[in-house]
């Protein structure tokens, strides 16, 4: 705990960490909180779905632009107008619905809130880079922030839930709009903590990788490729949590079992950050790779709720340490002058992986059961495993030239 008091005991990082919490809890509610109201008021979780899938991929999309346009204006002047009218766009989804008009007049507004919504967990952890300049601290900060993330995934989907059964169909999404914009008042207000925009000529020369998208930076696709991978692998065990659950006849613990998962995520998160790491930062990522694809394969032992969950632990587990060192790892990649993009990418990497493997998830489960969906983790996590090991020795390469030329973001080794 001490190293955690230490960083929260900076000037301004413990209202910036906790405003940032706010802002990013209603996104753990969209995806459900979409599901819940149309599936209730329309009759389809297919129509559901389908409005999910193009919020991810406009959230995707969006974000990519939004954190390119931060690192070059600034978080408050390009995200709080993007949070006012996502937040914004969110409302009139919610009042189309409560209108019961066609399900198309839907598509706009919610394509709008994900391609306006942003990643507030970039934006935070760009605050943690610049106010903190000890490695070992930014590496708490980080493992925090992850642990963070775990928090919102647990108590979001329940009080989403919660809302759209106990209060109204609707209440799932209130919530969000409520939270976005509220926790992007609180946060973006703070002046102090913001990353300054760095000037775009230093010594009458353009800064490395300048005008160059973060993607595109050696290194970067292969990390952000096992995040999408890692994604992919969220999204087939959600699916095939449920139908596992679902063919014991014990539904109603699919989510205290996918609970469970974060919960052991949040944990394992949370102690990796109060510990110094001395190893080196690109083989505690591969490690943590391949556990994930090891304790994956575990889940398709799984023929009973309790052996689900105590997998699906093993499993959590192995989530967030990786999660905190392919951020790390981006940190030292990326430039400081496109470290928002760069974490941005990384979101967006996840995002779009659980969308791609609920999809597959879902349609391997039509066809073999859930065992299949759990072959489907594993599969991901093998591809994800088979990507890091062959881009390894240029991961190395990639990360000793870099801390030759520039100036890197503090990383966690």
């Amino acid at each position: 705990m001490r190293r955690y008091r230490e960083i929260l005991s900076v000037p301004g990082a413990k209202k910036f960490c906790l405003a940032g919490l706010l802002a990013r809890s209603g996104g753990a509610m969209m995806g459900l909180g979409l599901v819940l109201m149309v599936s209730s008021l329309y009759g389809s979780y297919g129509l559901a779905g389908a409005l999910v899938a193009a919020n991810v991929v406009a959230w995707a999309i969006g974000t990519a632009v939004l954190s390119n346009l931060v690192d070059r204006y600034g978080q408050r002047r390009v995200m709080y107008p993007a949070a006012i009218v996502s937040a914004s766009a969110l409302a009139l989804t919610v009042v189309l619905a409560l209108l019961q008009l066609p399900i198309w007049t839907l598509v706009a507004p919610v394509v709008i809130s994900g391609a306006t919504g942003g990643s507030p967990g970039a934006m935070v952890r760009a605050r943690w880079n610049h106010v903190l300049s000890d490695p070992d601290q930014l590496h708490t900060a980080f493992s925090l922030e992850s642990t963070l993330d775990e928090v919102t995934y647990v108590v979001g989907p329940v009080v989403a839930t919660a809302l759209a059964t106990g209060v109204h169909p609707v209440a799932g999404l209130v919530a969000p709009v409520v939270l976005l914009l509220v926790g992007a008042k609180l946060f973006y207000s703070q002046r102090s903590t913001e990353p300054p925009v760095p000037p775009r000529e230093i010594g009458g020369q353009r800064p490395a990788h300048h005008g160059r998208i973060a993607l595109l930076i050696p290194g970067v696709p292969a990390i952000v490729a096992v995040n999408l991978l890692i994604g992919a692998m969220f999204g087939a065990t959600d699916v095939a949590v449920v139908a596992a659950a679902t063919s014991w006849d014990y539904r109603p613990a699919s989510g205290i079992v996918l609970g469970m998962f974060s919960v052991a995520s949040a944990a394992a998160g949370f102690y990796y950050g109060s510990r110094s790491w001395r190893s080196p930062l690109l083989a505690r990522f591969v490690v943590g790779v391949l556990a994930m694809f090891l304790t994956a394969t575990a889940l398709l032992a799984a023929n009973t709720v309790l052996l689900l969950t105590v997998t699906g632990v093993l499993f959590g587990a192995t989530v967030a340490p990786t999660l905190i060192n392919g951020n790390s790892l981006i940190g030292q990649l990326v430039p400081r002058e496109r470290l928002t993009e760069g974490l941005s990418w990384m979101g967006t990497g996840i995002g779009i992986g659980a969308a791609v493997g609920s999809s597959i998830g879902g349609q391997v489960i039509d066809y073999s059961g859930y065992h299949g969906g759990f072959i489907s983790v594993a599969v991901f996590g093998a591809l994800a495993a088979a990507i890091v090991l062959i881009s390894l020795r240029g991961l190395r390469g990639d990360v000793a030239n870099l801390s030759e030329t520039l100036d890197p973001a503090p990383s966690s080794g």
